[in-house]
């Protein structure tokens, strides 16, 4: 029976129950049992909501994935899709994401994923439980030029942003196949493309300007702008 981890991750009050110690020590666990299979220096993204607390936890995550020997992407406020997503983009080990959901404001709580971008599954919240209360933890110290070393990286939330039509789609706790996303993007490019060749053409027509009714003419060219922007953020989402 997990004795920190919930249905959702931890979630308790901050600074009292969910301590600076504790996230510590869940940070610097997790990031043993999330990576001890790889072969590279590990790289874990923290995300966070609003909460007043959520700097104080964030502090706390990063000083114990540092302590392990972590590097750290903060990307400050994101939302949790935005994190998972950015996980699996980015080829991170792990991330974290900083929030207590719809609990009230005192509460603040700590979620990981795996490197695909997923809630870690029961049995691996267990053992980062059992880490954190065995004198392992101790072991588990980077020195020297072994420390990890953070990075602010709020910039990343416009990567989220302009591939909204992809990332926005992602859930967090399901996989979606992003080649078939990726398909019916170019597909709607190609539908887009058609028809603004069409009205261009048409618009271009002196006679047709001339004659058509004017309301006619001015739908076209709203319309035109409307397909032009359209296909703009198309090609934002497939670069």
């Amino acid at each position: 029976m997990r004795k920190y981890f919930g249905t959702d991750g931890i979630r308790r009050i901050a600074n009292t129950e969910l301590s600076p110690e504790l996230v510590y020590r869940v940070a610097k666990a997790g990031a043993y049992v999330l990576s001890k299979h790889t072969n590279h220096t590990p790289t874990i993204l923290i995300g966070r909501d609003t909460r007043i607390s959520g700097t104080l936890i964030e502090s706390a995550m990063v000083a114990g994935f540092l302590s392990y020997g972590a590097n750290v992407k903060m990307l400050g406020v994101m939302p949790t899709p935005g994190v998972a997503y950015l996980t699996k983009k980015l080829k991170a080990d792990a991330s974290v994401v900083i929030s207590a959901s719809h609990n009230t404001y005192e509460f603040n709580g700590v979620k990981y994923f795996s490197n695909k971008g997923m809630k870690i599954p029961d049995d691996i919240e267990e053992e980062i439980e059992e880490i954190m209360d065995s004198d392992k933890l101790t072991d588990f110290t980077a020195v020297k030029d072994k420390i990890g070393v953070s990075e602010i990286r709020t910039d990343l939330l416009d990567e989220y942003v302009i591939k909204g039509g992809l990332a926005g789609s992602y859930l967090y706790n399901e996989e979606i196949d992003l080649e078939k996303e990726k398909e019916n993007l170019l597909k709607e490019k190609e539908k887009l493309t058609s028809s603004i060749e069409r009205r261009r053409k048409l618009l271009s027509n002196e006679n047709y300007v001339n004659k058509a009714p004017a309301n006619v003419v001015e739908n076209d060219r709203e319309q035109l702008a409307k397909e032009e922007n359209q296909l703009q953020i198309i090609e934002a989402k497939l670069k």
